[in-house]
């Protein structure tokens, strides 16, 4: 996940790190600029029950990647060796762009834990998009592969199983799953009992991660020996705030020599079961930010954890879960919020409001007329974290129509 804040030049944003109280932080990142080709400084952990170790920070390549060939190196040289994409992302240019690096630096394709993914839902549908992402990328295989945007584990069918036990045999995916934006703990729980899914990516982050729902699903996927990733771990919301309690959240980390944002992954990463956190880093200085964060040993106090899930109580209101299967019943089935409320966290949160724009106009236009006259009243009272489903439903009309 990426903010403008970060929008600096790579020179810019090693000048503050190096002469300001974020130089402790940053050196070990700032020091690997210069180191050869082998220094790998992100730590790895066991995924799932796999026998792979992945780097517990994931380089994200939804969007476009500004510099992606000297960003791809990098991310190599600091050990940032999870790639994930998806046959969908920035319309193939994702997977070509990392096909180009693979011809150029074939050697380094041994140290990559390689992940894509497809939104086919027909067994024909995925194996066209894996031939095809396979084909972009340069590879005869993918380490990981993801059916994409799973809302219930029934989308999860033995059809699909005998899929990947193929695609398995056939030597092109080494390990199989799901990744999930919705209704997540109910994916979790159900997917940890189907017995045959490798790994799985899904929203986590402060505002979710103490829940008892996402920790007995966190817990049975870790019985159950799934690799999990979390995704969307900075917990961007529809609305910006700036609580008392953000505010002092942020003045308490900057004083210790990082920012909220590399506070956020640590915390995600306090938990030993989250095996890897995937991450938007379209540039160089988030790499280095998020590499700093990742190589960093200072640990998180109880005052720091307190805060945070003091900010979570405070600003609930902001942010959508996911838990879309009771609002969009409760509206009658007929209009996707769920997807609506994460268009919104893209252009709010993300400072990307070009993607959000082009997901909501893919929403047909039958169905983004309906928007306009359906009554939210029952929905809003459904929700769990009383989001004024209204006005953000009428704000993304006005938006991005």
């Amino acid at each position: 996940m990426f903010d403008n804040s970060y929008r600096w030049s790579r020179r810019d944003f090693i000048k503050t790190a190096a002469a300001g109280s974020l130089g402790s932080l940053f050196a070990p990142a700032i020091n690997a600029a210069n180191a050869d080709e082998k220094t790998s400084l992100v730590p790895k952990r066991p995924f799932g029950n796999s026998g792979r170790d992945v780097a517990i920070l994931s380089l994200g390549t939804s969007v476009s990647l500004q510099g992606s060939q000297l960003l791809f190196r990098q991310a190599v040289k600091w050990g940032v060796t999870y790639w994930d994409t998806a046959h969908s992302y920035a319309g193939g240019q994702s997977e070509l762009a990392i096909g180009k690096y693979l011809a150029k630096f074939p050697e380094d394709r041994k140290r990559l834990f390689l992940v894509t993914k497809s939104h086919g839902w027909t067994v024909a549908d995925i194996t066209r998009d894996l031939e095809e992402s396979l084909e972009r990328m340069r590879t005869d295989y993918v380490d990981l592969f993801f059916i994409h945007a799973v809302s219930s584990v029934t989308d999860m069918s033995s059809e699909k199983k005998t899929w990947g036990e193929r695609m398995k045999a056939a030597g092109k995916i080494r390990l199989f799953g799901f990744s999930t934006h919705s209704n997540m703990e109910a994916c979790l729980l159900e997917g940890s009992k189907l017995g045959w899914i490798d790994g799985i990516m899904m929203t986590y982050n402060y505002r979710l991660m103490h829940t008892d729902r996402m920790r007995r699903a966190v817990d049975a996927c870790h019985e159950a020996g799934i690799g999990l990733t979390a995704m969307k771990t900075q917990g961007g919301g529809q609305v910006r705030t700036d609580s008392d309690a953000e505010l002092a959240l942020s003045g308490r980390f900057l004083k210790k020599g990082y920012t909220d944002a590399q506070a956020r992954l640590k915390a995600v990463w306090e938990n030993p079961q989250i095996a890897s956190i995937c991450s938007e880093m379209p540039n160089m200085s988030i790499l280095m930010a998020n590499t700093a964060a990742a190589t960093d040993k200072t640990e998180m106090t109880t005052r720091d954890r307190a805060l945070f899930r003091q900010v979570a109580l405070e600003t609930s209101s902001d942010y959508c879960a996911g838990c879309r299967d009771k609002c969009e019943s409760a509206a009658g089935g007929e209009v996707p919020i769920g997807k609506v409320m994460r268009y919104l966290m893209y252009d709010r949160s993300y400072g990307d409001r070009d993607r959000a724009k082009r997901k909501f106009r893919r929403i047909p236009a039958e169905v983004r007329r309906r928007m306009r006259t359906v009554d939210y009243t029952a929905a809003e009272e459904v929700c769990p974290r009383k989001i004024r489903i209204t006005r953000l439903m009428q704000a993304a009309l006005d938006e991005f129509s």
